[in-house]
């Protein structure tokens, strides 16, 4: 098949027909992670067959970046993000110097060296502004498609609590859950072989009182965890009875141990338990491992949670200058100022843990 021939045919086609080399480079170059992809390589690969020279390798590569989604079988983000700029076929003076940005001043545009990117493409900063809405508008993972927005608005919590004036109950939101039960025929059969009638022999009954017992035993062991997961989300709603009445402000410090020696269980039992479910309140749903968090000291010798300090960070970040972002250093001395010993390294530790760039990367044009 010709590679004019190849050019027409869809990436379904491409699988399906090709020569089994040519489809190892369609597998290939999509199994490989950003930078990894190498032509050479691949045509190396397959030395005896004529269509992996590297040029023609070349070649069925390019017409794979040009099938939907945009973006696709690119070797690296710049490669990604000028394959886009390729397709949209705009010529406006916006989108050829964001074309001209990545294309010659990748290294400079990943650090937001925005004077050196006006000084090398002699633009002023107004034309810079316009490129860069172009650029912000082109999608860095183009393979992920629709999968990243999967809605959270589906997610089914395991508890509900709801308000009783002070006090909270603990709904269990296990109405979808079959009730279990031995199935009555097998219960009759049982009833019969304890009896030895009807001619039921002793290994049938051996099999029917060893199944038996395991069935109960399931039964007792479900029933088993609902009761650990009530008492659980109980010590929970009891330790961070303030979040319940007032909201995420209100939350104070927890670790899996203050819960295990609540209900008097080990805190592997805790984590077991904790870990995948949700439970919703006024305030929202949320996984019941937001409500565990270290302790911080204040300037006043308080105890106050982690996920408050983290949200004053970014409560700070939030209402920063964009064109002169704070530093880690300046974010330490303004929590000192609020009351909160943190040092710089914590502070960008935190700031790290929420995906928050340092302050260089934030700078707005």
């Amino acid at each position: 098949m010709s590679l004019e021939e190849m050019s027409n045919l869809s990436i379904e086609d491409l699988a399906r027909m090709l020569e089994q080399g040519t489809s190892s480079l369609i597998s290939r170059n999509d199994s490989m992670m950003p930078g990894e992809a190498n032509i050479e390589a691949v045509a190396g690969d397959y030395p005896t067959i004529e269509v992996f020279s590297a040029a023609e390798a070349e070649r069925i590569l390019k017409r794979i970046q040009r099938l939907e989604p945009p973006g696709i079988g690119a070797r690296d983000l710049r490669e990604c993000l000028l394959v886009q700029l390729d397709l949209l076929r705009d010529r406006s003076e916006s989108h050829v110097l964001a074309y001209r940005i990545i294309d010659e001043t990748y290294s400079e545009f990943t650090m937001k060296h925005f004077e050196k990117i006006c000084d090398r493409l002699k633009c002023n900063t107004e034309e810079l502004r316009e490129a860069m809405e172009v650029i912000r508008g082109l999608n860095p993972k183009p393979g992920e498609g629709s999968v990243a927005m999967i809605n959270d608005n589906y997610l089914t919590p395991d508890f509900v609590i709801e308000r009783d004036e002070d006090d909270f109950v603990i709904v269990p939101n296990d109405r979808h859950m079959p009730t279990l039960r031995i199935n009555r025929a097998y219960q009759e059969l049982m009833r019969r072989g304890q009896a030895k009638k009807n001619g039921i022999d002793r290994d049938t009954r051996k099999f029917l009182r060893e199944k038996f017992e395991a069935a109960k035993w399931f039964i007792a062991s479900i029933q088993q965890r609902r009761q650990t997961m009530m008492k659980v989300m109980r010590a929970i709603v009891d330790l961070q009875h303030e979040f319940f009445l007032g909201g995420p402000n209100y939350i104070r410090p927890m670790i899996y141990k203050d819960v295990a020696e609540r209900i008097g269980m080990d805190i592997s039992t805790v984590c077991r338990v904790v870990n995948g479910k949700y439970v919703q309140t006024d305030y929202g749903t949320f996984e019941l491992r937001y409500f565990f968090s270290e302790k911080l000291e204040t300037t006043s010798g308080e105890e106050v949670s982690t996920k408050i300090v983290k949200a004053r960070i970014h409560e700070l970040i939030e209402a920063e200058d964009k064109h002169k972002p704070l530093s880690d250093d300046a974010i330490s001395k303004m929590m000192k100022k609020a009351g909160y010993f943190v040092a710089r390294r914590t502070v960008a530790k935190y700031r790290e843990q929420m995906n928050i760039p340092v302050a260089r990367l934030r700078r707005a044009l």
